[in-house]
């Protein structure tokens, strides 16, 4: 299917043109501060290919608006898969119930013409039947790998959507947003002992990327050889040691403990960690953190955010010092700060709030290999799976799934069952060694956050933590 105008998918004769959309805005949020009408077309599909055979072959479409008036700290909100000027001004009547605004309207959201990703459609562009073969390859290649390998889950993913925002001012700004995923699970067994490895990549590009046989092999390869290392795997210690964190995935550390934290409606509210700490000593010297969602291609990128302001760079903290949160509209300007560009909804059926996009330490002047070669011992954490944190406090847990003792300086015997545990305002303080390695992820994060997903992306140079909380079995 090729589609000449995307926006032909948000519009449809008889039920709303783009004037109609224009005017209707202008009509139900005159008395707002600031708002928009949200349109969105999106497909998705998805394919598990599970213990030899496909388990799974899902796929949807879906359209609809968003309506959201803000008044004061006050957001009305209704959403309908009907996007049709009589639905528009049916949810309109929602937005009566907020007091009339009584300060100055929002200016625009400034124009832009950055474009961070293809138009295209990755779904359209590769036959169902190809899609299949390669996670049955994929399937067989893993099997030959090891004799060890006893299960294999294959899973690929990819969604297509179009947006337009309008605003009661005449501001219009369209993106058209792209989206592929593959993930490689492996069951690994040996002597009546199973462990588990995986590996994925993703981003907002075609599908070309995930069918290159050095790219998937690569997968494999990885998913292969995180299983066979948990195989040899001896029980974590426990207690307070240096932690030594791999470069590029590990960075959900920083996303958990302390990303949220410096999101803008927590701290305009004061339940962070971080509130009112605009110019404090945060971290240790030579960190630095940034968000930045108009990196091409990545998973976390946006070409506009969805309340149409371009994204950026967002410096969060500078050489250990608070420099500022992200920020969508409504919390700027009850902050007296300008928006960052970091307002995400997951779909029509949301309003949006400050979330992060790509969150990710910069990388420093260390030599990786200098830290590890200066531990007499502790843990190096190469992968982690999920993982909790209290904003307030900025208290976390994570579970390793790849992590290996140090002594003497040098990587020793693979671990399981290691949970790091602290608080991301004392962890920023205790980096004492910052690798010049950053990386960013390879485009697997979902974000979590009010009930709402959103892909996010994070990434970390090698960091040396001079002390952490491990909890273990040994």
């Amino acid at each position: 299917m090729t589609i000449t105008d995307p926006r032909s998918l948000l519009y449809t004769d008889g039920k709303l043109d783009p004037d109609e959309a224009q005017a209707l805005t202008a009509e139900t949020l005159r008395n707002c501060d600031d708002g928009e009408l949200y349109l969105q077309h999106g497909v998705t599909e998805a394919f598990t290919f599970d213990d030899g055979r496909l388990k799974t072959a899902d796929y949807s479409r879906d359209a609809g608006f968003g309506l959201r008036g803000v008044s004061g700290e006050m957001t009305g909100f209704a959403h309908s898969n009907d996007i049709s000027a009589g639905a528009i001004r049916r949810a309109g009547e929602t937005l009566q119930l907020l007091d009339p605004a009584t300060g100055t309207t929002s200016p625009q959201p400034r124009k832009s013409n950055q474009r961070l990703y293809t138009d295209a459609s990755p779904l359209d562009a590769v036959p169902f039947a190809k899609k299949v073969a390669l996670l049955e390859t994929i399937d067989a290649v893993a099997r030959a790998r090891d004799p060890r390998v006893s299960q294999v889950t294959a899973s690929m993913s990819a969604s297509w959507s179009v947006i337009e925002i309008v605003r009661a001012d005449g501001f219009r700004a369209t993106d058209i947003r792209p989206l592929v995923r593959l993930n490689i699970g492996i069951l690994a067994e040996a002597h009546g002992r199973r462990e588990r490895g995986s590996y994925g990549f993703g981003g907002r590009y075609l599908y070309d990327q995930l069918f290159d046989d050095g790219e998937w092999n690569h997968a494999v390869d990885e998913a292969v050889r995180q299983a066979m290392v948990n195989l040899e795997s001896v029980d974590a210690p426990a207690g307070e040691m240096p932690v030594l964190l791999a470069p590029g995935w590990p960075g959900i550390i920083l996303h958990e403990a302390v990303g949220h934290g410096l999101e803008g409606d927590f701290n305009r509210k004061g339940t962070s960690a971080f509130s009112g700490r605009i110019g404090e000593r945060v971290a240790a010297p030579s960190v630095t953190v940034v968000d930045d969602g108009s990196i091409e291609n990545r998973r976390g990128s946006l070409s506009i955010d969805d309340e149409g302001t371009p994204t950026e760079e967002t410096v969060l903290i500078e050489d250990g010092i608070l420099k500022g949160y992200m920020q969508d509209r409504l919390n700027a300007r009850l902050m007296g700060v300008e928006p960052t560009g970091n307002a995400r909804r997951q779909s029509y059926q949301y309003a949006p709030m400050p979330r992060m996009t790509n969150t990710f330490m910069r990388g420093g002047k260390d030599d990786p290999a200098e830290l590890l070669a200066g531990m007499k011992k502790g843990i190096f954490c190469e992968s982690f799976g999920g993982g909790q944190v209290d904003i307030v406090s900025g208290r976390f847990t994570f579970s390793c799934t790849e992590a290996y003792m140090v002594e003497d300086g040098k990587i020793a015997a693979p671990i399981k069952g290691a949970t790091l545990i602290g608080d991301g305002p004392s962890v920023l303080k205790e980096v004492t060694g910052i690798g010049n390695d950053m990386a960013l992820d390879n485009g697997v994060g979902v974000c979590g956050k009010g009930g709402q997903s959103v892909p996010a992306g994070v990434g970390q140079p090698t960091l040396l933590v001079g002390g952490l909380t491990v909890g273990g079995t040994a």
